[in-house]
């Protein structure tokens, strides 16, 4: 329970700290939001298809992240501790995993992505462990690291880009990067450079020029960095990434083909549009139920054809916007 207790605030809120800075800007984002919108030009903000749910007897229950795979897409259901597979068209088709420490099974299914084999990675934060399945859901192993030094603690975030694999270690404030044999090929804790580290880093990505972004969640921004681990900018909202973040919880985050960077803003309940120098160019969402709204909005994926996946936790629904 000890491990549960420490890191629980990851299923709902970050910390209560950051409530008084949500309320400060609460009206502050919905003037931001109108004067965005006004100004939206082609290429703005996706537009919702439909969502997924799951079947009327299995629901989604906290969805937490989402990639597609092949022909399925693959949702982590964390309350019911496994993983739902839908088809393209939203159709349950199947599901796998259960409560539980053995192989195959989950404590807090969180971040999932997959290899060119279509073998399907989930990360479980509290078994600290990245089980590895059949695209169908068979368990074939837990991903092994080559030192033990560089065992992780509390996987988060997961990409695979090129038979490379990226993980957030959100409880050692750390970016990990193996290839898929499990050789540790690069690490980043350091955000800025300047001795300014990461704190409690949560969903990664990378871009077609292999360029690193991760939401550091703990510092309310995001951080980009060259293929190298290089520090690059720092986005948060404000100008130039030095003043005052607009962010309270960035999450899941993506880019699409036209350099478009996604972010999505758990407790603001907003996702963000970003352009390849970090100015933002759309927002989109609020705290609600109905279409295009979202509460507390946690994983994004951006698929090789630009359909955008985003998880929508308390409304228990997965968006697919194009």
């Amino acid at each position: 329970m000890k491990k549960k207790t420490t890191y629980i605030w990851m299923g709902t809120i970050v910390v209560f700290s950051v409530a008084l800075f949500a309320i400060i800007y609460f009206f502050h984002l919905q003037d931001d939001a109108i004067k965005v919108a006004d100004n939206v030009k082609p290429g703005g903000p996706p537009t919702l298809s439909y969502y997924i749910q799951g079947d009327i007897n299995d629901p989604l229950e906290k969805p937490m992240d989402v990639t597609k795979v092949g022909q399925y897409v693959y949702v982590t259901d964390t309350s019911h501790k496994q993983v739902q597979a839908f088809d393209t068209s939203g159709t349950p088709i199947f599901k796998f995993g259960k409560e539980g420490t053995d192989k195959g099974q989950f404590e807090f299914p969180y971040g999932i992505t997959g290899d060119k084999a279509g073998n399907i990675y989930v990360a479980d934060l509290y078994n600290a462990k990245i089980s590895i399945f059949t695209s169908k859901g068979k368990f074939i192993k837990y991903f092994e690291v080559a030192n033990k030094v560089d065992e992780l603690k509390g996987p988060g975030g997961l990409r695979i880009y090129n038979n490379t694999l990226y993980v957030t270690d959100i409880p050692k404030n750390k970016v990990m990067v193996f290839d898929l044999t499990g050789k540790k090929l690069l690490e980043i804790n350091n955000a800025t450079g300047k001795g300014d580290l990461l704190n409690s880093p949560n969903a990664i990505t990378i871009d077609n020029d292999k360029n690193i972004y991760v939401s550091d969640t703990g510092n309310q921004r995001l951080v980009v960095y060259d293929k190298n681990g290089k520090y690059k900018r720092t986005i948060n909202g404000s100008t130039d990434g030095k003043g005052n973040s607009k962010f309270v919880n960035p999450r899941g985050i993506g880019v699409e083909e036209n350099g478009t960077l996604l972010l999505v803003d758990n407790m603001t309940h907003y996702v963000y549009g970003f352009d390849k120098n970090g100015k933002q160019v759309f927002q989109y969402g609020g705290l609600g139920s109905d279409k295009d709204q979202f509460y507390l909005p946690n994983g994004l994926f951006v698929d090789d054809k630009g359909e955008v996946f985003i998880t929508d936790t308390v409304n228990a629904r997965v968006g697919l916007y194009y």
